[in-house]
């Protein structure tokens, strides 16, 4: 099997192909991944050293040798797509977005066996209109809850056969926790003070920090994870209560919630780390869909 992945990030695409016994040589069964983040890359070439690289996808050269390609995936970026980014959200597809049309492009061109798209549920229904008109198919939306410890709903674009969605997952946040005397002392919240709500609530604290609402939230270790966000930013980390005490979840609970391999990304800087994780792929959802190619 030879894939390309656009915007290919720490490549969770191969993640969720191994998962499902595909694996890449470089020489019979290649994976292109085209990605423009150092530490992405990094993070890839150390854990799938095979990895063919070939840079930006806006600038890849001879596009023919791609052609009838076994499957195209892409996940591009959503910062404009997203309810959360307030004055972005409203560029929709004309803004920070706009990588989708490239992938088009692309697809149209190489005319891929298989082809997988992926982006934010929270999208405008003209954006999701635009991407299903131009991808000639509906999306279906997968939370990964279904399959990890983390609310996290996504849209998904595919000609792949998707096998039924499992019913449930009973998997929360204190099922991926570390053990308190494993967690370092720099992601503890030591000199702050925060409001008790209770854990049977799913934000059992209110940290006493500057910022959004969103940044003072501590989550329940009884409930599901909020969906994990890239850290371009302070306190944008995840936390939970724990023990009487406010912390924020660490990079390998990160990796739990995103149902990626423990310590894939470890030979980067934990602010790396957050942000790669954020802007990931939940792989057991990937490999529960490209399990349709098998």
């Amino acid at each position: 099997m030879n894939v390309l992945s656009l915007c290919d990030g720490m490549s969770g695409g191969q993640q969720a192909f191994e998962l499902n016994g595909i694996t890449f040589d470089g020489v019979n069964n290649k994976y292109y991944s085209s990605e423009i983040e150092p530490s992405s890359i990094k993070v890839t070439q150390y854990n799938y050293p095979n990895t063919i690289q070939i840079g930006d996808m806006t600038k890849i050269k001879d596009l023919d040798k791609y052609k009838g390609i076994d499957a195209l995936l892409s996940g591009t970026p959503c910062k404009s797509l997203s309810r959360t980014n307030t004055e972005q959200y409203k560029k929709g597809l004309d803004g920070s977005s706009k990588l989708f049309y490239d992938f088009v492009d692309i697809k149209k061109y190489i005319k891929p066996k298989y082809f997988l798209f992926e982006n934010v549920e929270s999208m405008s229904v003209e954006s999701k209109d635009i991407i299903s008109e131009l991808l000639e198919v509906e999306p279906i939306m997968i939370d990964s809850a279904l399959f990890s410890a983390q609310n996290r709903k996504r849209l998904y674009w595919t000609n792949i056969p998707i096998n039924k969605l499992p019913k449930e997952n009973n998997l929360v946040i204190k099922d991926i926790l570390l053990p308190i005397d494993e967690v370092e002392e720099k992601y503890w919240y030591k000199n702050r003070t925060f409001t008790f709500h209770g854990e049977d609530k799913s934000v059992a604290a209110t940290l006493d920090i500057k910022g959004h609402d969103i940044l003072k939230r501590v989550s329940s270790k009884y409930y599901k994870s909020p969906t994990l966000t890239a850290c371009r930013g302070g306190n944008l980390q995840k936390k939970v209560y724990q023990d009487g005490k406010c912390r924020k979840l660490t990079p390998l609970e990160y990796e739990r919630l995103q149902t990626v391999k423990e310590r894939y990304t470890a030979c980067v800087s934990d602010t790396n780390r957050y942000n790669m994780l954020g802007d990931g792929w939940t792989i057991n959802v990937i490999a529960h869909i490209l399990k349709g190619l098998c």
